[in-house]
């Protein structure tokens, strides 16, 4: 356990990771601790979007949305292993929204921010096009416009190696049980999966907690003598989505307006299924990591998609679901769907550095981390002059494949169009490896980009990588992801790392927590709480 830092940051959601990634490219000495797996809530539980949020022009949030859509095109091309285009259709329903407000409204989403990568937005005629099959005849107009899609819990999990490779202490499994603060340090009690603790003398604080944030300066935190740490409330927003069998066949994403002003995404998703979501529902409890998708958010779901598509969606179709907490600043809206989704860093320097993230949304994380970075330095003494901010245009882990596209046939679009030089990269995988079956180089070029090597090894054949643990998986993979990414059971695995929970069944996930609790030397009693667990994920 590292004994003395400049910076201790809580919380290994995304706003933690990408802070203590800024940070320590920085050459500040970082220490991250979050309590469970990396990504374990809120960051593992979105729409799984990078996008500018279009919606959110109605409610005249044009800094948030052009923020967002500058980040954008960036983040595409920093990891294109596990972030890519994708169109969205958007069908006319003329009793939600006028089709001139919506050519409006896409008009501005085009030119709110410079555009490279995607294609501006476009009318469509739904009887002709593709996307038009899947839905209802009533529905013969739509509009087409660009976003992206992200693999959320990857991206946490790129963001704490590439923290890792500049210096970084990334604790997993690690409580923060009490923060004091003097004039000049934390003085930082954390507590390992196996009860040892140890105490962390940071001279700077991070409270990135997300929905814990609140509670985490009113609880565990302890203020200096005279002072008070919250001083802002959050509004904990439950968002819920479910996946059914697919509902089409091509390759775009609906979004689909209700009647109730609010939209869904219905979205193509791990090949054999469409993913639908969000609710905005406020959280009923205390404890965000309880939160389930009720049978309400399940009808509404079902309810909303099955206004569009020919073939109706019901609750009974459901294959998996899962619920996030939202994190946003309360501002007194009294429609959580109004509640704005842009961040606040709030920098207390009364006694030793505090900074406290309050709201954020995942395609800004980058810059959020930025400012984030550029304030600590400031209060530390050693501000953005003299520690310069580095991770604009930069690659997070496995996102450069020139070592393994450079010489090939790319046309116009090389290096231009991070989308098709993933597809360059798959090709050169599959004849750098012609023994990979298709399916499973595919996964694994989506899963690890240029770092594959580091699964492979000098595997030459199947055979070389190991037993099959499960379809799909092998022991070479699970021996990378525990020594590498932090993996330390089968839920780590099967449902952040990847999701091939949805492809396997029952027994196959006990295999996996059988091959960690031997790799781990677990105690006993372990593996049954940890097949509880994966039940009631599942």
């Amino acid at each position: 356990m590292p004994g003395a830092c400049d910076v201790l940051v809580v919380g290994g959601g995304i706003n933690g990771c990408g802070i203590a990634r800024d940070l320590a490219g920085r050459g500040w000495q970082v220490v991250l601790c979050e309590r469970d797996d990396l990504a374990a809530h809120t960051s593992s539980s979105s729409t799984k979007l990078i996008h500018g949020g279009l919606r959110y022009l109605e409610y005249y949030e044009f800094s948030l949305v052009r923020k967002a859509l500058t980040e954008r095109e960036g983040l595409l091309r920093s990891a294109p292993h596990i972030m890519w285009p994708l169109r969205f259709v958007m069908p006319l329903d003329a009793s939600m929204r006028p089709a001139w407000l919506i050519r409006v409204g896409l008009f501005v989403y085009d030119h709110l921010a410079r555009r490279e990568v995607l294609p501006a937005s476009r009318a469509v005629d739904l009887r002709r096009h593709p996307a038009g099959l899947p839905l209802k005849p009533d529905f013969v107009r739509g509009f087409v416009y660009s976003d992206g899609w992200v693999d959320d819990a990857r991206l946490v999990v790129l963001n704490a190696i590439d923290a890792r490779a500049h210096g970084a202490t990334v604790l997993t499994r690690t409580r923060c049980l009490r923060a004091q603060r003097s004039a000049d340090a934390w003085s930082v009690l954390i507590e390992d999966a196996a009860g040892r603790r140890s105490t962390v003398r940071a001279r700077a604080l991070v409270n990135a907690a997300g929905p814990w944030a609140e509670s985490f300066l009113r609880g565990v935190a302890v203020p200096a003598a005279g002072e008070t740490l919250a001083t802002r409330s959050l509004r904990l927003v439950k968002g819920s989505h479910i996946v059914v069998p697919r509902l089409f066949e091509h390759d775009h994403a609906y979004i689909f307006q209700n009647p109730d002003r609010r939209i869904i995404f219905a979205i193509p998703y791990e090949d054999a299924f469409t993913l639908i979501g969000t609710t905005d529902i406020e959280l009923q409890g205390d404890d965000p990591a309880a939160a389930r998708i009720d049978a309400d958010e399940t009808a509404y779901l079902c309810t909303q998609a099955s206004r569009y598509f020919r073939a109706p969606v019901s609750p009974s179709d459901v294959v998996w679901s899962y619920s996030g907490v939202r994190p946003l600043l309360d501002d007194d809206s009294g429609d959580p769907s109004a509640v704005t989704r842009d961040y606040l860093l709030e920098a207390n320097t009364d006694a030793a550095p505090l900074l406290s993230i309050w709201g954020g949304k995942i395609t800004t994380f980058r810059k959020l981390a930025e400012d984030a970075a550029d304030d600590l330095g400031r209060m530390l003494g050693q501000g953005p002059t003299k520690r310069p901010a580095w991770t604009h245009g930069v690659f997070l882990p496995g996102g450069d494949l020139s070592a393994w596209i450079d010489g090939e046939a790319g046309g116009p679009d090389r290096g231009r169009r991070p989308d098709l030089d993933f597809e360059r990269f798959v090709g050169a995988l599959g004849r750098r490896h012609p023994w990979l079956p298709v399916p499973l180089a595919r996964r694994l070029a989506r899963a690890y980009g240029s770092r594959i090597d580091r699964v492979l090894g000098d595997a030459a054949s199947l055979r070389e990588l190991g037993p099959e643990v499960a379809p799909g998986l092998h022991e070479a993979e699970l021996r990378y992801l525990r020594r590498d990414e932090w993996a330390t059971s089968a839920d780590d695995v099967l449902w952040r790392r990847s999701k091939l929970g949805l492809h396997v069944g029952a027994g196959a996930r006990e295999r996996v927590q059988d091959w960690f609790d031997a790799a781990n030397d677990a105690p006993s009693g372990s593996g049954a709480a940890g097949r509880s667990a994966r039940s009631e994920a599942a």
